[in-house]
């Protein structure tokens, strides 16, 4: 009896576990572009677009070696617009009693198959170093669930930066190395940029034909859209911008937006590269002596340490995740998340960035726009829509526990051990955003007063009840306690004021 093996869009992978264990000669692969999935959230047109192009190419390879490929288009006639109807058409078809699939990186997918009026087998995503009993293990007992103990049990287990037993360079992080402030220049072109093939351009027209009202321009598209692409991507990051990699991943810079970053996470997560070829690069380059320890190290602790303890966090704490909100921040997305239209250069730059390239590196999502919605109180979920939305690189199971937890403190404390808050002095520190501000970063009340200075402070005093005793805050609640009351009294006013013009939809 035929079998449907459905392949979903980010897991574009001939090894995946479901082709595994599919037969060529009497099963039939399934694939769709369906509304369902481009527009449970309003994703970028970038995202889709290179989600699409890159769906019908991997199809096409799958042809070329041999499977019977059946490929929805998104404007075929008789695309019903639903993964689990299109796998009720396509079994209707073929007679097919039995669909087997890699397990989706959603809940809400996950449920979605496992309703589906057919029989749904889900194999586990082996992609990933830790499967979801390996996490549950290592969490289970722990009163923390530390990241940095998880991650060097991942580098026991891949070997990856180990040296008969111990990590490389003598110790497991390097991470008081790589936060140096921006350079005055940066001596790396960018990510490798691919011109769109007679593919990627059909793709384009329709996406801009059906999305073009979405946030996020479509034009200048670059990404890569196939395997033998992204290779070149990351081969062309390991040799130019890894070296500098970590002495200035944290920085920002108004006018140059990638710095040495590598912008190859959207072809990772969906299955273009995989962890350990990306990593193994990164360590040889560190082996034969191109790239110092420190950024080989904080980019495969990015890749083996944040990204497999995230998802592991995602599955173990399961569908309720994203809505949780422990600080019972109710505030409404700004508008300007959408538009740009604020005086705080930082925000709005990365805002205009986000919209050209569906990209914004980790500080600039961490501690700019997510230290901007933490310090106003803005609703969790809100800024989890956002960022699920923006970003070409964004599936929930990682961008959920990086807004929910790391960036908004939304679990309680799950991820991080305190919030992700600062004054305007980090961004300040580690940006050339601030000196051609509206706002004065070093005024912190009054005519001009930098927002995050006002707001950082507010945060502090509504949140004291459940951050007071925490043991890495107490010096800036000791600073607080300093301070003259009618000093404190001008913060908290001005603060409110802001605030309520932001909940007013006012320019700011």
């Amino acid at each position: 009896m035929t079998r449907l093996i459905l392949v979903l869009g980010d897991q574009l992978s001939p090894e995946v576990s479901a082709l595994r264990e599919a037969d060529m000669d009497r099963d039939v692969v399934v694939m769709a572009e369906v509304m369902g999935e481009a527009s449970y959230v309003p994703h970028h047109p970038k995202k889709i677009a290179f989600l699409f192009a890159a769906m019908r190419k991997f199809a096409q390879s799958l042809k070329e070696d041999g499977w019977r490929v059946d490929y929805t288009a998104l404007d075929d006639p008789e695309n019903t617009q639903a993964i689990d109807r299109e796998l009720l058409r396509r079994a209707e078809a073929h007679g097919a009693d039995e669909v087997i699939v890699t397990e989706p990186g959603e809940w809400r997918l996950i449920e979605v198959l496992n309703d589906a009026p057919l029989k749904v087998r889900q194999l586990p995503d082996d992609r990933f170093l830790a499967s979801h009993g390996e996490f549950e293990d290592w969490a289970k007992g722990r009163k923390a669930l530390r990241m940095e103990y998880f991650y060097r049990d991942m580098r026991r287990k891949t070997g990856l930066l180990m040296d008969e037993g111990d990590p490389a360079g003598g110790k497991w992080n390097f991470d008081h190395d790589n936060r140096k402030p921006a350079p005055g220049e940066v001596e790396f072109g960018g990510p490798m940029r691919f011109t769109p093939d007679e593919i990627t351009e059909d793709v384009l027209a329709l996406v801009r034909d059906r999305f073009g009202s979405n946030f996020g321009s479509l034009d200048d598209f670059w990404f890569a859209t196939d395997r033998g692409q992204a290779r070149r991507a990351l081969a062309h990051f390991i040799r130019g911008a890894l070296p500098r990699f970590g002495d200035y991943q944290d920085a920002m810079l108004r006018d140059d937006r990638f710095l040495y970053h590598s912008v190859i996470s959207m072809y990772l997560n969906a299955g273009l590269l995989t962890v350990m070829e990306i990593c193994e690069a990164a360590e040889a380059a560190y082996r034969r002596g191109d790239v110092p320890i420190n950024a080989a190290e904080g980019f495969i602790r990015q890749i083996i340490g944040w990204r497999e303890y995230m998802r592991g966090i995602y599955f173990l704490e399961g569908p309720d995740y994203v809505r949780r909100n422990v600080l019972n921040h109710q505030r409404a997305l700004p508008g300007f998340f959408w538009d740009a239209g604020t005086d705080m250069l930082c925000v709005a730059k990365t805002v205009q960035q986000t919209r050209d390239e569906a990209y914004a590196h980790h500080i600039q999502r961490l501690m700019v726009t997510g230290n901007f919605a933490l310090l106003a109180g803005v609703n969790p979920y809100e800024v989890h829509e956002w960022y699920l939305a923006v970003y070409a690189d964004a599936y929930e199971w990682v961008e959920a526990p990086n807004v929910i937890g790391m960036s908004q403190f939304a679990d309680g404390g799950i991820v991080g051990s305190k919030p992700y808050v600062s004054s305007g002095s980090y961004i300040d520190r580690m940006s050339d955003y601030c000196g051609a501000c509206a706002y004065s970063v070093k005024t912190k009340t009054g005519a001009g007063a930098c927002p995050f200075n006002l707001l950082y402070w507010d945060f502090l005093v509504r949140h004291r009840d459940r951050f007071g005793s925490n043991p890495r805050m107490g010096q800036m609640y000791a600073t607080w306690d300093r301070m003259k009351d009618d000093r404190k009294d001008t913060i908290r006013r001005e603060a409110a004021v802001f605030l309520d013009r932001l909940t007013k939809g006012e320019r700011v």
